[in-house]
């Protein structure tokens, strides 16, 4: 028992809060590159946008039918200069659907010709029938024509809210057309759309479910051009992206990025960051990321609790590793108890593997011969307090397991 009050002081000493954001280790603080480019492309188009505004409350002819005009002309080659970089498209464009069509029809005849603005219902059913590549450019040249009768009929100067925005961009990425999607983002735009970082997150969730670390980062980039604020939603999307495509400078860059914006991190993003730390075998990263932790949460959850069980393990100390589990397991609720189980199962049967591979050659058979050692002597001073735990240790004991 002295073991674990022993390890109880030495865990409250190592997790005091006290984060050095500065440190050089690899998921604290890569060097971050600054997008001059980026930012200078921004500048021009915001520049760009600013004329193009001035254009759209150019007044339409008498007779109800739209002219195109000189200056009209002038705003068309403006605004199909606008780049927004992006490779990624729809890989099938299609036609528009019939849907589609009567709709946008039924809308441009009614600012364009009849001079009134069409119903707010027919622009999102709009949204919610488009299918294609095709359908998404009609959308957003609807989006056009309304905000220019906004504007100039109307004299509201005022986008859409920031709900039509939101499924604007979710319809984009539901057909796949990105391209649209990141124009949703730009706060200088000519369709009326209000970005939001809830907009982001649609794309954000495309690039996790497809592992695009390249979107991701132009989505984070397209964030910070277009000052709109990150969110603690924002973080666990980026850092699971980060995890499942194993990037460790994009989740130390961003990570740094969060915290410095002030940004409150839920416990599902500790946990990502946490457990990445520990499958690399970062010890020092971990111990800086779980005092973050600590300053918002007080309890452990199950997959921080178990990333702290592997620092301690990292540094040869199963007493203490043992003394974590020990804890989780009197604070956990009920239904979160069987999960100790299943996270020890993994910890002897899939994390040594993970973790010796990412060392260096010369350094893996000495962790390799030290966690044979220490998650024997953690386990068995688990049984020492009483614990029920039942674990497989076979694939642990043949060294050409943990060494291959």
């Amino acid at each position: 028992m002295q073991v674990f009050s022993n390890a109880r002081r030495l865990s409250i000493r190592v997790l005091r809060p006290s984060v050095l954001l500065n440190s050089d280790h690899r998921l604290l603080s890569p060097d971050i590159q600054i997008l001059v480019s980026s930012n200078a492309s921004h500048q021009h188009q915001h520049h760009q946008w600013q004329h193009s505004n001035t254009f759209c409350s150019c007044s339409l002819c008498s007779s109800g039918n739209r002219l195109q005009t000189p200056r009209d002309m002038m705003y068309s080659m403006m605004t199909s200069k606008v780049s927004f970089s992006s490779e990624t498209t729809s890989s099938v464009e299609g036609t528009p659907t019939e849907t589609v069509k009567e709709l946008s029809d039924k809308i441009l005849e009614s600012v364009n010709v009849k001079r009134t603005m069409s119903p707010n219902s027919w622009t999102w059913s709009l949204i919610e029938n488009c299918k294609n590549h095709e359908d998404i450019k009609i959308l957003f040249d609807v989006l056009e024509n309304l905000r220019r009768f906004r504007l100039s009929n109307l004299r509201i100067h005022d986008n859409f809210n920031c709900n039509l925005c939101r499924e604007v961009t979710k319809a984009c990425v539901r057909v796949g057309a990105l391209d649209f999607a990141k124009k949703a983002l730009w706060k200088h735009n000519m369709y009326g759309l209000t970005p939001s970082v809830g907009s982001a997150h649609h794309i954000l969730l495309y690039a996790k479910d497809h592992k695009d670390t390249k979107l991701m980062v132009e989505v984070m980039r397209l964030l910070k051009v277009n000052c709109l604020p990150l969110q603690p939603g924002t973080a666990d999307i980026v850092f699971r992206i980060c995890y499942d495509t194993d990037d460790s400078e994009l989740i130390a860059k961003y990570a740094k990025r969060f915290v410095m914006a002030g940004v409150k991190l839920r416990e599902p993003s500790f946990e990502i960051w946490m457990e990445f730390a520990a499958k690399i075998g970062d010890t020092e990263s971990l111990w800086k990321i779980e005092k973050l932790r600590s300053e918002s949460m007080k309890q452990h959850s199950l997959g921080t609790g178990f990333s702290c069980t592997k620092g301690f393990l990292l540094e040869r100390k199963p007493g203490e590793a043992a003394a974590v589990i020990q804890i989780l397991n009197q604070t956990l609720s009920d239904a979160k108890k069987p999960g100790i189980m299943v996270e020890l199962q993994k910890l002897v049967n899939e994390w040594p593997f993970e973790v010796i591979k990412r060392q260096k050659q010369e350094d893996k058979k000495a962790l390799a011969t030290a966690l044979k050692s220490d998650i024997p002597a953690m386990v068995a001073a688990l049984l020492s307090v009483g614990l029920k735990v039942s674990v497989n240790l076979d694939d642990l004991a043949r060294e050409e397991g943990v060494l291959s």
